[in-house]
């Protein structure tokens, strides 16, 4: 089976006519770009409305199980465990009994490492999480989540942990959005400087949005691992961020903060990489074609 699929991972997956895929989450940020990429590669693809009659009747293919909450979850807490768990459960009992599930991939979070502290986070890491943490309510949903494909997914499901996946200003949420979007501001008004509630010392691994799509559709079709790493590889320090503004932006960033976190793990993405051939683009490379398309539409 493995031999029969290889081909369609080195040619990157373009050609998906005959292939179905169902995405749970569709109205969201990598629910829409995963919809419209894999109907651009001539897939069926069925988006489920949030509230579709149960029980689904259409054979449900490949599902890509997008269906989350991640700034407001400590706000909505029982929606929380709904779409990570509750849902999930759903969809998976549901899509084994009728037998129209080939694969199901679920969206996870490599937030789930952050307690690991400095080394390399790697898909078998034993996870820390503290009940007692308010924060961890995302993390024990998440991980129930993943515990479920695990135990009950017959081989057919897997995890996808992301990291901070960004596309560029216009992103809806996000520190990096959000600092685009100030430093274009700033940048059209006519002023080189900016100033951020923020440290330098903060660090986040960014990983693109048209890559994390297309590492879903080689998990959903090709993967056999039961969990990847979908992420760039590197950290990328606020400091270094603010130096890049500065030098390809012509903006100079002022932190407010000088806030020293605990070292952030750093995610190992060498499962994906050799596996599945995939190849993600470094964020100031992706940066650099943000800020070419604004000049070029005459936006900064």
């Amino acid at each position: 089976m493995v031999s029969e699929q290889a081909p369609l991972v080195v040619q990157g997956l373009r050609d998906l006519q005959g292939l179905r895929f169902t995405v749970v989450g569709a109205a969201g940020f990598v629910g829409a770009r995963l919809c419209a990429t894999l109907q651009a590669r001539g897939a069926q693809v069925w988006a489920p409305a949030r509230h579709e009659p149960w029980p689904w009747l259409a054979p449900l293919g490949h599902v890509i199980y997008c269906a989350g909450l991640t700034a407001d979850y400590l706000a909505r807490p029982f929606d929380t465990v709904e779409a990570h768990v509750s849902h999930l459960a759903q969809v998976l009992q549901h899509g084994l009994e009728r037998g129209s599930l080939e694969s199901l991939v679920y969206l996870s979070s490599t937030r789930l490492y952050d307690g690991q502290g400095a080394g390399l986070a790697n898909e078998i890491a034993v996870l820390p999480l503290d009940p007692a943490n308010p924060r961890h309510l995302y993390d024990f949903s998440k991980g129930l989540g993943e515990s479920l494909c695990h135990v009950a997914g017959q081989g057919c499901a897997r995890v996808a942990r992301l990291a901070c996946v960004y596309e560029g200003p216009q992103d809806a949420d996000g520190f990096l959005p959000a600092l685009l979007r100030q430093v274009l501001a700033a940048r059209s008004a006519g002023v080189a400087r900016v100033e951020v509630s923020s440290s330098p010392h903060f660090a986040r691994d960014y990983v693109h949005l048209d890559d994390v799509v297309d590492a879903l559709i080689r998990i959903a079709v090709s993967g056999r691992q039961p969990v990847y790493n979908v992420a760039s590889g590197a950290n990328v320090s606020n400091a270094d961020l603010f130096e890049y503004l500065a030098c390809r932006w012509g903006c100079e960033v002022q932190p407010l903060l000088q806030t020293v976190p605990s070292s952030a793990p750093q995610v190992d993405i060498e499962r994906l990489c050799s596996e599945l051939h995939w190849r993600p683009r470094a964020l100031f490379d992706a940066l650099d074609d943000v800020l070419e398309s604004c000049q070029g539409a005459r936006a900064c």
